[in-house]
């Protein structure tokens, strides 16, 4: 394992101490599997982002090996061991496989990726890497993307290799690459986004010269397909400092062309506070977002959160009296929201659900110091359904006034509401609003077959339910009645 640098002795030596007792915990596993290779005259190592956690002193059950097997040997050798195995990346040198053992008093299970010794490029034109298997680890982590994700541990006799100055990079928290920035960028683009995520993640800094090389090829990102830019964008939302990240992208020309409208930010002004940066405070909204969340970290609120506000630009109206207003950007950014998230290929229900947050974002504002009537309290739960606890959440993080006073008496307000939701809830069972008749009933009353009339009928049920709450069931079929009649 790694000895302690003379330059750092402090830091490396905490280091190493941290990756000794990660690796003991792991050992059951590892060592098993490295002797099964060493068995069939291969080599195994612990590689690449478990070696970088295990340093860290945060490695879970997720293990990535490299070997000098081939993919079809690497089955051959797995398939008798473990519990289950997938191959759905043998195409790139991939072989998955899960296994539980026993480690210290409790069963673990393990998700434990292999992959033969590769190296990868990319065509100037195409967005799939062109892989071909390597001979040496040396050459494997030559290839890697950053000097903290190219060291190894050959398993078992536990002997670090480290040839690019990973473990100093790592206590230093910094990002380098291996070779240089500009060939590992050519290599694969999509490592431009990975620096920021790894940013965003581990908190570390990203070297000035891979800074550089990410502004000079930053529209070699346009080749790399939606679907990777989209999941490494999520990696880096859902990380512990996701601003970090975020302002790597912008500053460094990346996010212009993988999410424009968030560096469109940069130069507007907020509606109510004409200085106030929108693409700052968007960041801030999203901070306070993640500190309300409850239950880990929540992707469609952190994305509703980030891209509240993206409709500003374009409904920035400068107003007779100096002001700066952005009257529907709400519903532009709504829209909005869907067509980039279309574009980066994102679930049906993850589009749904993140454009109708940032469209119902400005709804409280409407509340006032609470002059809604129990009517518009309905609606605002009705229209949120099931996202009414992201709305909440949204809703709060929207507030980065510097102001205490008005601060305060927002956070007073929206008190005053959850509560009357509550209430409402208690009393009538808001979260599934209908109407007090269904559609059987409406054509029993009405004498009527299916059609367009039930829905109409159904529609004016709803709308008495959210006005006046529960009606009793002869006042219901009263109404019903007389709105039949006035149909003509």
């Amino acid at each position: 394992m790694p000895n302690a640098n003379e330059d750092n002795p402090t830091a490396l030596s905490q280091v190493q101490h941290r990756a000794v007792s990660e690796l003991l915990r792991v050992s059951p596993v590892a060592d098993d599997l490295a002797r099964r290779f060493q068995e069939a005259g291969f080599s195994l190592a612990l590689v690449g982002g478990s070696v970088r956690d295990a340093l860290l002193g945060r490695l879970g059950n997720d293990l990535d090996f490299t070997t000098d097997a081939r993919p079809e040997d690497v089955l051959k050798i797995v398939r008798p061991w473990a519990d289950a195995v997938w191959d759905v990346g043998i195409a790139f040198g991939t072989v998955g496989s899960q296994k539980a053992a026993r480690v210290g008093d409790a069963d673990q299970i393990f998700q434990i990726e292999i992959t033969t010794y590769r190296s990868e490029a990319y065509d100037r034109t195409s967005r799939k890497p062109e892989v071909s298997y390597g001979d040496s680890i040396e050459e494997d982590l030559v290839r890697r993307d950053f000097t903290v994700n190219a060291m190894a541990v050959a398993l078992p006799e536990k002997e670090f290799i480290d040839p690019h100055g990973g473990l100093e990079d790592l206590a230093e928290r910094v990002l380098r690459t291996p070779g240089t920035p500009e060939e590992s960028f050519s290599d694969d683009p999509l490592r431009m986004m990975r620096a920021a995520r790894f940013a965003a993640q581990l908190d570390f800094e990203v070297a000035p010269e891979v800074v550089d090389a990410m502004k000079g090829m930053a529209d070699r990102i346009e080749i790399v397909s939606a679907e990777r830019v989209r999941d490494e964008f999520n990696k880096l939302i859902l990380a512990a400092h996701p601003r970090k990240g975020l302002g790597l992208l912008v500053d460094t020309g990346l996010a212009q062309r993988v999410m424009p409208e968030l560096p469109a930010l940069r130069l507007e002004s907020d509606e109510h506070h004409r200085h106030k940066d929108v693409y700052e405070h968007s960041l801030t909204v999203l901070e306070q977002a993640i500190d309300l969340e409850e239950d880990g970290p929540d992707l469609v609120l952190r994305l509703a959160a980030l891209l509240h506000d993206i409709g500003k630009p374009r409904t920035r109206r400068f107003e007779s009296d100096g002001r700066v207003s952005f009257h529907h950007h709400e519903v532009v950014g709504a829209k909005m929201t869907k067509k980039r998230m279309i574009a980066l290929k994102y679930s049906n229900e993850m589009v749904k659900d993140v454009s109708r947050l940032v469209e119902l974002h400005l709804r409280f504002h409407g509340y006032g110091t609470g002059e809604w009537t129990d009517s518009a309290v309905r609606r605002y739960v009705r229209d949120a359904g099931p996202l009414l606890s992201r709305l909440h959440k949204l809703t709060r993080s929207d507030c980065t006034t510097r102001n205490k006073r008005k601060a305060a008496a927002l956070s007073r307000a929206y008190d005053g509401l959850e509560e009357r939701i509550a209430k409402l809830q208690e009393q009538e069972e808001l979260d599934a609003i209908r109407p007090d008749l269904d559609g059987n009933q409406i054509q029993e009353i009405l004498g009527i077959r299916p059609g367009p009339a039930v829905g109409k009928a159904y529609k004016f049920l709803l709308e008495l339910r959210l006005e006046n709450g529960p009606m009793e069931h002869d006042a219901a079929v009263a109404a019903l009645k007389e709105w039949w009649a006035a149909q003509g």
